[in-house]
Formats: C-alpha cells, structure tokens, sequence
C-alpha cells in the first residue's frame, strides 16, 4: 500500500466515527446507572467504585441513557460526579471513544 492509501483510509475511518462531541452527565456503573440503593453501600461513590471493582464497568449517565466509556481507569477519579467527557460516540454500540474527562460544574 502507498502513503496515499493509507491516509485516504484513515481519513474514511475518522469520518465514519463522526466527529468529536462533548456529553455531560455522572460517572456511574453499569450495574447500578443511577440507582446505588441495590448494593446498600452509600455514599454513591463507594457503590461505584465497588461495582467496578467487581466486574462492573464505568460509564456514563446522562440522564436516562447510558453511554459506555473506552476509557475505563480515568472515570476513577469521578465516580458518582458529574463531568464533561469529550469523545466520538459509536451509535452502534453507545460507546464513547475518550478524548478527555473533567468535572463539570
């Protein structure tokens, strides 16, 4: 393959992704999404980060819909607060590709 190729490849990889979009909700768990009552550990943040501990996965939650993060060691920081993640959504799988995660205010 040529370096013409290659680029035009990539650039058609990138367009297919879409473009880079920023979604504001709280970091919670897959198990749990936005109800801690289940596992009786409060606060919210110790229910999160155990879940996670135990097989679950970080996502994120904005409002009603739940979006998975690639990125599964910087949510850490924020479980059970509300942030601002930067990223390319996968509308097939709900998957946001991690561009950056800060808090939100």
């Amino acid at each position: 393959m040529n370096k013409l190729t290659v680029v035009l490849m990539m650039t058609g990889l990138a367009v297919a992704a879409g473009p880079a979009q920023t979604y504001t909700g709280v970091i919670s768990d897959s198990m749990c999404k936005l109800d801690h009552k289940m596992m009786n550990l409060p606060p919210d943040e110790k229910c999160v980060r155990e879940c996670v501990r135990i097989g679950s996965k970080y996502v994120l939650m904005v409002g009603p819909k739940m979006y998975g993060l690639s990125d599964q060691k910087a949510p850490a920081a924020f479980a059970a607060k509300k942030v601002t993640v930067s990223g390319t959504l996968d509308a097939k799988t709900g998957m946001i590709q991690v561009a950056k995660i800060e808090g939100a205010k």
